[in-house]
């Protein structure tokens, strides 16, 4: 293809110099079309439209000529060898999952150090022998199949699980005895975003499926019209129960569960990611019980708890932008004698368990955690003590459980996972990994500073002790801010190897994501959602402030929704940072609803065929405004062939049109990984080379001496 210019790795190496002092590279031609659309009057080019066919012959050779000019410039980074080295070595220690039981048996995950996928164990008792249940490792030769859902029937005799391929969001589920460790002759296909809730009886469950999309169209078709079924095991799955659909609505999510009790199916309904939710019931101890509507309108968010016959309890912000507890009577439903268990606090209320006759309560407290206990009435018994600016997960269980287990995690603190007797309130370690560094070397603080309209946002900052504040320390800015995702304290090996080289961490909470509740979270969507990109460049500016660093050494990076963020604020304020690392970025904001699950941001995002959303979307929509001549920061784009949550043609047509507008030396390169999707389920060895190559590039972009 004549329009297509293929690099070799030798012709590209030899053209790097070090640092973003060299000559221009030549990029692979990406060949435009004449595709103009029109909205609300407006004419918007599309000239890379063809990049959004990834299996279109133009597009594979693309991909290959970028592929290639891109590891040809990675592999030359001298430290590149030894970050790689530095990186295996952390990432090889014992990393457990959080212990569950079922039918008086253990279940848990576990990882031996470098192995591709955690493995399934179950053991009779808390220190017994494990045993393998099941090894993902073994079902594929590269690691790219993964488990990606379980679920253990009451008894603890079968388990439900389901199977990602190369990273898909698609899911195919079959059972096993856990006892023999065989597998059963179901198999269910075309599922996502489900679980597999067992009725009491373990004779079968209830999931979520779609309808089997269009060959070839697998990885980019639009998802509509999810229903849930019942499967009967033994049976297949032609032959499931259809339990509900909405036709009418089929841009509508539909999950189901059954309760502890068995009594009761829980329905709740979601439009697009919108907070707010459906919530119907279907009484299973009756035949042919109709299935009845409990919330009718899309008002509040409501999460199921747990049930005392009747009575249903819900976390709910209804009238509680933070959060609250309250109690349906089933049998008198009539909102006016709804009543309130636990009030909304100061803290925002992110998630409440039911175990040994106590609610557990977990809340975040300027986006670290606090835990607390309350009676059935709402009475406080006690807080969990949490030392540190931390992340504590788990605390599940079933209502007469008598135990309960969590992990505690924070920037210089490896998951470590407790033990927690819910009738003494005492914590007993029960694993503890070993990582190979010193946590007393480190310090993380938090900060606050004001955004642009004058919001105060908090930042977790994290880097080795002794730090000069003389404002030429690398620092790698990471946010997200959407989806009413809080961005919290966590663990990484990546993070320790990014600090031990002299680098910086900084990550705020800005607007967009859940930590502060409701009003946090729809302070950045849709019209309002330029709030986050001002809170995420306001936090560059106080780091370049106060000294951390400046400009030619500040990098941000994001994924997903993050990599939305980092692209867009790089093309608001090119001259603030100097380089950009966006994983799997969502970059045409005109056009995403248009696949996979798209349509399912419009709550966040907004949507192009509303004229004012339109506006706000194609005001800072990253692939739209670009601008010729411009000396961006250096950029790596990285994306996955396989993804279909953001589909890559996303990355595609941004690197296109970044790599014709960039009017300055520094790179513009993409990273395409093959057989892997949006990140969910990907082998260890992809894992460390993908960080290797980020924080090689950022090593020699912003010039750092490791």
């Amino acid at each position: 293809m004549d329009h297509i210019r293929k690099l070799s790795v030798l012709t590209a190496a030899t053209a790097l110099l070090v640092g973003c002092t060299q000559a221009p590279l030549v990029y692979p031609q990406a060949h435009k079309v004449d595709q103009v659309d029109t909205y609300h009057g407006v004419e918007v080019a599309d000239p890379y439209r063809w990049l959004e066919d990834p299996d279109a012959p133009d597009t594979r050779a693309w991909i290959e000529a970028q592929n290639e000019l891109t590891f040809g410039y990675l592999e030359q980074i001298p430290s590149r060898r030894r970050i790689n080295t530095r990186l295996t070595g952390l990432w090889d220690y014992e990393k457990y999952g959080r212990p569950f039981k079922r039918g008086g048996r253990y279940f848990y995950h576990k990882n031996d150090g470098l192995q591709n996928q955690y493995v399934l164990y179950t053991v009779d008792s808390l220190y017994g022998e494990p045993r393998v249940l099941l090894d993902p490792n073994t079902l594929s030769e590269d690691g790219t199949v993964s488990l990606s859902g379980i679920g253990i029937s009451d008894d603890g005799k079968r388990m439900a699980y389901s199977l990602s391929t190369a990273g898909s969001d698609w899911q195919e589920w079959y059972v096993r005895d856990v006892e023999t460790g065989e597998d059963l002759s179901d198999h269910l296909e075309w599922t996502k975003f489900t679980g597999a809730s067992w009725a009491r009886d373990g004779n079968g469950f209830y999931y979520s499926r779609y309808d089997e999309p269009e060959a070839g169209a697998e990885l980019q078709q639009a998802n509509r019209g999810q229903r849930i079924c019942y499967h009967r095991i033994g049976d297949p799955q032609s032959a499931d129960t259809l339990v509900y659909e909405r036709p009418d609505h089929d841009d509508w999510s539909l999950s189901a569960g059954v309760t502890d009790d068995g009594h009761y199916l829980i329905i709740s309904i979601q439009k697009a990611s919108e907070r707010s939710n459906l919530l119907f019931y279907k009484d299973l101890t009756a035949a042919d019980s109709p299935i009845v509507e409990l919330i009718g309108e899309f008002e509040a968010r409501y999460s199921f708890i747990d049930n005392d016959g009747p009575v249903f309890w819900f976390r709910t912000d209804l009238e509680a932008p933070r959060g609250r507890v309250i109690a349906i009577d089933t049998d008198h439903p009539e909102r006016a004698v709804w009543g309130e268990v636990i009030p909304q606090a100061d803290q925002t209320l992110r998630g409440v368990n039911l175990v040994n006759d106590m609610f557990v309560a977990i809340y975040l407290k300027d986006a670290h955690s606090q835990v607390k206990m309350f009676d059935l009435q709402g009475k406080f018994v006690r807080e969990v003590e949490l030392p540190g600016l931390c992340t504590a997960g788990g605390f599940g269980g079933e209502r007469s459980d008598t135990e309960t287990f969590y992990a505690f995690i924070g920037f210089s603190t490896p998951g470590t996972i407790y033990h927690y007797d819910m009738q003494t309130g005492e914590s007993t370690v029960y694993r503890e990994p070993m990582v190979d560094f010193n946590p007393d070397d480190y310090v993380s603080t938090q900060v606050f500073y004001n955004s642009k309209d004058g919001t105060r946002v908090p930042m977790f900052i994290t880097h080795r002790k002794g730090l000069e504040l003389d404002g030429g320390n690398p620092t790698y800015l990471y946010g997200y801010g959407g989806f009413n995702v809080a961005s919290t304290p966590f663990f990484s090996v990546s993070l320790l190897t990014w600090m031990e080289m002299g680098g910086v961490f900084a990550m705020p909470s800005i607007r967009g994501g859940g930590e502060y509740g409701k009003e946090w979270h729809e302070a950045a969507i849709k019209l309002n959602r330029q709030n986050a990109f001002d809170d995420f460049i306001a936090a560059g500016e106080w780091l370049i402030d106060n000294k951390y660093t400046r400009p030619a050494k500040l990098a941000i990076g994001g994924g997903s929704n993050g990599g939305l963020l980092v692209t867009a604020c790089m093309i608001q304020r090119p001259k603030l940072f100097g380089a950009v690392v966006a994983a799997v970025p969502v970059t045409d904001m005109l056009r995403f609803q248009e696949f996979t699950i798209g349509k399912f941001w419009i709550s966040d995002y907004g949507s192009a065929a509303d004229p004012e959303e339109f506006k706000a979307l194609h005001a800072y929509s990253p692939l739209h405004n670009l601008k010729s001549g411009t000396h961006y920061p250096a950029t790596l784009i990285t994306t996955a062939d396989h993804d279909d949550r953001v589909v890559p043609a996303h990355s595609f047509k941004f690197t296109a049109a970044l790599q014709e507008a960039q009017g300055g030396p520094a790179p513009t390169l993409i990273r395409i990984e093959t057989k892997a999707g949006h990140g969910a389920g990907k082998p260890t060895a992809k894992r460390i080379e993908e960080v290797t190559d980020q924080w090689g590039f950022l090593v020699r972009v912003l010039d750092m001496k490791p």
